[in-house]
């Protein structure tokens, strides 16, 4: 399993928190860029992506987060 990871920090949740940061044209954006990415596999392996969403002192590791 490969899993594609982002990563995003907010110092506090006064504009939606971390996770609400991932938007649907950032999560097209990494699609687009995981494809490109297995481009150069024959067979590509499984994958899934993953965001890490740290808000201050509180850390969320969402599996599964963006669904193709």
């Amino acid at each position: 399993m490969l899993v594609f990871v982002e990563v995003r920090l907010r110092a506090d949740r006064s504009h939606g928190g971390a996770a609400a940061s991932v938007t649907p044209a950032k999560q097209r954006k990494l699609i687009l860029a995981a494809q490109h990415y297995l481009q150069r596999y024959r067979m590509p392996p499984a994958c899934r992506f993953d965001v890490i969403a740290i808000d201050g002192n509180e850390t969320a590791w969402i599996r599964d987060a963006i669904v193709t």
